[in-house]
């Protein structure tokens, strides 16, 4: 894969998150600059330099720049902000809001005087309710700002029934929608192998993806990140990766179907929260979000993850 030509990405935080999104960014060669900051100037400073002696091995030629000064995100396409307090063992996404909401508060004037182009994704979580606050921050159309959503969640599915089912990855068409939460859900109703139905597969005869082995399915997915964090403190190269696909989707104007996170504006019936459904994501932000048919129970399910965000933003006075 080659970079897009003068193509910059400026990741916002230099934790685990960051530098494992900056990493995957070079080595996947999705832009040709990647800038690092983070307040902690000598951690970020550090990372740089330990990406920048890397850069002979990279996919593409692209070089690596930033540290504790917010002017090295000066002219950015893409900013990918996943700076914040990070997720504790036990510790659920939305606890997380209030300290999020108000970093974002300080933070996204300043990127915004620096690039006020670029299209903004949000990492950092609770990424549903970061978003909605980024955006009557910024002042932004939901188009250029929006969060990774459930586009991990969706790999996390994938790679489960790819497992199960004994194929590629790229053979298995199922969605993660909803919250990126605990709330969130699979779309079974159009979830497919190739263009055999799910609940239709068949290994030796029989159908192994059973009401029962779905619906542990979707808990192990929605539980997989409380997982990884209980058994080494954060998640990070998964969320690296994806968020290295979302911003070549962009820089490369793919038209990519993702399911990110954006602020709906009557989407079944739903307004004013942000909430992953498949979307058409290529130059310049979404530039879609797909009507994607559902069965009475998801969208019961869709509505459930709206209210249980509502209450969150209601409770944080957004």
């Amino acid at each position: 894969m080659s970079t897009s030509p003068g193509s910059k990405l400026a990741v916002v935080g230099a934790g685990s998150v960051g530098t494992s999104l900056a990493y995957a960014a070079l080595i996947r060669g999705s832009a040709s600059n990647v800038a690092l900051f983070d307040v902690n100037a000598t951690k970020a400073e550090a990372e740089v330099l330990d990406l920048a002696h890397g850069t002979q091995f990279a996919a593409a030629a692209a070089t690596v720049t930033g540290g504790g000064d917010i002017a090295a995100t000066e002219g950015s396409d893409v900013v990918v902000i996943t700076a914040g307090a990070k997720q504790a063992p036990g510790q659920t996404r939305l606890d997380l809001a209030g300290t999020n909401v108000r970093i974002l508060d300080q933070l996204m004037p300043q990127l915004l005087t620096h690039s006020p182009d670029a299209v903004y994704v949000l990492v950092t979580n609770p990424c549903d309710v970061l978003t909605v606050a980024a955006q009557k921050i910024s002042g932004l159309p939901s188009s250029r700002i929006f969060s990774s959503g459930t586009v991990l969640d969706t790999s996390r599915l994938r790679w489960l029934l790819a497992r199960k089912a004994g194929v590629s990855l790229t053979s298995v068409h199922a969605s993660m929608v909803g919250e990126h939460g605990d709330t969130e859900f699979p779309v079974w109703s159009g979830a497919t192998i190739g263009p055999v139905p799910i609940r239709n597969w068949t290994v030796d005869g029989d159908r192994v993806f059973t009401s029962d082995y779905l619906a542990e399915t979707a808990r192990e997915v929605t539980q997989a990140a409380y997982k990884v964090i209980a058994g080494k403190g954060a998640t990070n190269y998964a969320i690296g990766l994806s968020g290295a696909r979302i911003v070549e989707a962009l820089l490369r104007a793919e038209n990519a179907v993702l399911p990110v996170s954006t602020v709906l504006d009557g989407q079944y019936g739903i307004t004013g929260v942000a909430l992953s459904l498949p979307s058409v994501v290529g130059h310049g932000g979404v530039r879609a979000v797909l009507d994607t048919p559902m069965d009475d129970g998801e969208l019961a399910s869709l509505h459930h993850s709206a209210e249980a965000l509502q209450q969150s933003l209601a409770t944080l006075g957004i």
